[in-house]
């Protein structure tokens, strides 16, 4: 859609430009009535490099609050789209919803653009073997630990990407040192992972393999906050305060409570070893 965007923008002599909001939708509705919010697949930095790196050259990030959320289905159009944009083409998708009670559809955008002089074009569903990608089948995807089909809607592994954080460095007194991201909840996947790391200060800058733990550590703490923790096969060295992208390659089992740490540390183990093997079979 945005590739679309930038290419009608070239045509038009316009400037291709996005609209995203800060929080979601789906995160604000559910703040304000109890629910659980819709998994978030990455932090809005990510989501806002994703699009720089498309070619979009202006992003206007909104922010999602009561005001925003009773707008009528014109009055968002009004404010935002011809007031706040000056917008001369939109695009959306066939099941976009818009206005206080969703009450907008494209149908009702279509009109009221066609009033205002603005081209509106309705991006087809995007499909494989009869299957509608959409976010809500990356999620599923990623809840099931199916990396493979989270990439092949993505066009790309799914990464996680932040700053290494201090941990509790219980991984150095077991011989298996991690580095240490904190993440949101929910989490969009969860268990043990084969990920390459990006970031690591390597010749060529090629990633590291690792294993990695996604979760809240069961064994080691109750109720334990939310962390991806790396456990890298082949590299010593202190990375904190490096940004580094996590890419997620297979799961390898789900996350688990052990009886004790021993018990972990043999698990570990043959995590290990799992994950070289399918590191070996890739090559």
């Amino acid at each position: 859609m945005l590739e679309v965007v930038v290419k009608a923008a070239s045509q038009r002599g316009l400037l291709p430009t996005a609209l995203t909001f800060a929080p979601m939708p789906g995160e604000y509705f559910a703040a304000n009535t109890g629910k659980t919010p819709p998994t978030r697949l990455q932090r809005t930095r990510d989501k806002l490099a994703c699009i720089w790196a498309v070619g979009i050259a202006h992003i206007q990030l909104g922010r999602f609050n009561a005001a925003m959320a009773t707008l009528a289905p014109d009055e968002f159009c009004e404010r935002v789209l011809r007031d706040g944009l000056n917008g001369k083409w939109v695009i959306v998708g066939e099941d976009f919803r818009y206005g206080r009670n969703r009450a907008g559809d494209v149908k009702r955008l279509h009109a009221w653009c066609a009033a205002n002089g603005i081209e509106c074009y309705v991006m087809p569903e995007v499909k494989a073997m009869d299957v509608r990608f959409s976010s809500t089948l990356i999620r599923d995807a990623l809840a099931q630990g199916d990396c493979t089909t989270a990439a092949a809607i993505l066009g790309r592994p799914f990464r996680i990407s932040g700053k290494v954080a201090h941990g509790d460095k219980l991984g150095r007194t077991l011989e298996f040192p991690t580095i240490n991201l904190p993440l949101w909840e929910p989490l969009p996947l969860r268990g043990i992972f084969a990920v390459r790391v990006y970031g690591v200060d390597v010749a060529g800058g090629a990633p590291i393999l690792g294993a990695a733990s996604v979760g809240t550590r069961p064994t080691v703490k109750e109720a334990g906050r939310a962390l991806l923790e790396v456990f890298l096969l082949d590299f010593k060295g202190e990375l904190y305060g490096r940004r580094v992208v996590v890419e997620f390659v297979q799961r390898i089992r789900d996350e688990l409570k052990f009886d004790s740490i021993d018990a972990l540390v043999v698990q570990m183990s043959k995590d290990v070893a799992a994950i070289r093997t399918v590191f070996r079979s890739a090559n």
